[in-house]
């Protein structure tokens, strides 16, 4: 065991198991307070909204909030909270949005999102000499754990955009490992590429973005990312 023996005197290590059953058996008392008072709200352990009409009712129900907190020896974080329209802020990683005709529906955080995308830029990277196949199991165990938690969002053309970037960066890195024009050429007719069209990609063998967003698209397709196991997110 080479981990690191650290003496508490306070708190709970954050990510335990038992964070969020004291956030439970503390916060009940407000829970219930809250359901009395009529207002809507949303809670996981620590992480709460709550929903009114106004910024007005808002302040009243945070300096209510920070009374009651005290009273149970807890305290409001202060850095974290505020009195904001609901789509200025998010919850667990989600976010609102108005889709068409006005209603509200989910979609995934910028935030999260942000760092969904510079995760996978790092798993696609064209250099480190890895095989198609091992960067593909990599984004698999990533994209479908990201998209079981996700999976609530209401944003289908989202996940299509993210499939086809995807499917991109994922052609760049096939291009680039076949390296030499005669190499590409030899597997992109083997995959049934019209000789045409082969013949281009192999002349501009040193260009593996942009052929992999052209031409490319009618031969290494959707089935062929099915069959290497590129998980989808649509």
């Amino acid at each position: 065991m080479d981990g690191v023996v650290q003496e508490r005197t306070r708190g709970t290590p954050q990510g335990g198991p038992l964070s969020p059953l004291l956030a439970n058996v503390l916060l009940d008392e407000v829970d219930k307070e809250l359901e009395r008072r009529g207002h809507c709200f949303v809670r996981y352990a620590d992480d709460a909204n709550i929903y009114v009409r106004s910024r007005k009712a808002g302040e009243r129900v945070m300096t209510w909030l920070r009374r009651l907190y005290g009273k149970l020896r807890l305290t409001v974080n202060e850095t974290k909270s505020a009195v904001a329209g609901v789509f200025g802020r998010k919850f667990l990683g989600y976010a609102f949005w108005v889709a068409p005709g006005g209603a509200i529906k989910r979609k995934v955080a910028a935030k999260p999102m942000a760092t969904f995308k510079q995760r996978i830029r790092r798993l696609t990277r064209r250099s480190g000499g890895r095989s198609i196949q091992d960067v593909v199991e990599r984004l698999r165990s990533y994209v479908l754990g990201w998209k079981a938690y996700y999976r609530l969002a209401q944003t289908p053309r989202v996940w299509r955009d993210l499939d086809q970037w995807m499917r991109h960066r994922l052609r760049a890195i096939q291009l680039k490992q076949w390296k030499r024009g005669k190499t590409m050429y030899r597997e992109l007719r083997a995959l049934g590429a019209k000789p045409e069209v082969a013949r281009r990609v192999a002349a501009n063998s040193r260009r593996w973005w942009r052929n992999s967003g052209m031409l490319l698209n009618a031969v290494l397709t959707l089935e062929w990312s099915d069959k290497l196991g590129v998980p989808r997110l649509s």
